[in-house]
């Protein structure tokens, strides 16, 4: 089969790898139907996750029609169209009973497209298929399924749930990539007075309020619009959605005593803390891996149109077999006004 591989730092290649096949009895092996391309991935290039080692088929969302299933396999069968989650999850161990996925201790978590060959592939291995799979209703497409892989549950739960965010609330999010995006969708489920994005780029600053922000602003504006809107405050959410120093320096420096930073971004470099600052202000930091706990609640509410994403979050599509033309693509996004790119295999 073909797959997109990861040869060291700032090399890809869409090359011929052998077919996956059933490893453990808790497997299945799909074929990928619809998959895309995360700002992960982009980051792994750049050398920033050295965890992923040459020879790595990257990726990590897809939907797909099941092939193969281990014998201990019960809840997914052969025909079957699965979306695959992000964070592969035993259910055994005590993070995985805590619901926290994301930290399994058994060989699951984030694993696909890190530490094994992930989904940007005509076929990948799914382990723990059982709880690491959702049988998808006949009438949400692949595309919008794909939407519930990584980036709406990554937003929802490690910036909207973890940021505490709640009625009248003021709420900024830095970074208006498709994690930015769909944290302002989350958030206006919460009924926040403000949603105000930041970044650099004008064309994800419009996106930004066609996604609902009250605001859309560039980094160097954003102390300003905040004092305004919350009288010198400050606001009650801050979240970080680039995973670059100065993003994440950002969000500490708008947001007000007793506030909530809610880092999202993934980084791979050193960040200063600016504890001098900080301590005296009651300010609460989280970081997290996304568990995907909210996955079936998030694809009840696409099932039921209250979630309608991939209409304006997809804005690029391609064949499968022109992935490395969608890396040149969804990579120079500042140019392209690329948001997210789906990948199909007809």
């Amino acid at each position: 089969m073909k797959a997109l591989v990861y040869n060291g730092p700032g090399e890809k290649a869409w090359q011929d790898v052998p077919d996956p096949t059933i490893v453990d009895p808790t497997d299945a092996v799909i074929q990928v139907d619809t998959t895309t391309i995360c700002g992960t991935d982009l980051h792994i290039l750049g050398g920033d996750v050295p965890a992923v080692t040459p020879g790595r088929i990257l990726g990590h969302e897809a939907v797909g029609t099941v092939l193969e299933v281990g014998s201990a396999v019960t809840n997914i069968a052969p025909g079957d169209r699965v979306l695959a989650s992000c964070v592969s999850a035993c259910g055994r161990c005590r993070y995985c009973r805590e619901q926290r996925y994301g930290q399994c201790l058994n060989g699951g978590g984030w694993i696909l497209g890190h530490l094994i060959n992930g989904t940007q592939a005509e076929k990948v291995r799914l382990p723990y298929a059982d709880l690491s799979t959702y049988k998808l209703p006949s009438h949400v497409s692949n595309e919008a399924a794909m939407m519930l892989s990584d980036i709406l549950p990554t937003s929802y739960e490690v910036g909207v749930l973890n940021g505490l965010v709640g009625p009248g609330d003021t709420v900024v999010i830095v970074g208006g990539g498709p994690i930015g995006l769909s944290a302002v969708i989350g958030a206006r489920l919460f009924s926040p007075a403000h949603i105000v994005m930041v970044d650099l780029a004008d064309a994800r600053l419009e996106a930004a309020k066609s996604f609902g922000a009250d605001v859309a602003v560039k980094p160097d504006q954003a102390r300003r619009v905040v004092d305004e809107l919350t009288g010198g405050l400050g606001a009650d959410v801050a979240m970080e959605a680039v995973g670059v120093p100065a993003t994440f320096e950002q969000c500490t420096q708008l947001i007000r005593p007793g506030g909530r930073v809610a880092n999202m971004g993934v980084h791979g470099k050193p960040v200063s803390l600016h504890l001098e600052d900080l301590w005296i202000k009651d300010v609460t930091i989280t970081t997290g891996l996304v568990d995907t706990y909210t996955i079936p609640t998030l694809l009840r509410m696409v099932e039921t149109g209250q979630l309608q994403v991939a209409e304006k979050m997809i804005t690029h599509r391609f064949g499968l077999n022109d992935i490395m033309q969608a890396y040149d693509i969804f990579a120079r996004a500042g140019e392209t006004g690329a948001l997210k790119v789906a990948l199909n295999r007809e």
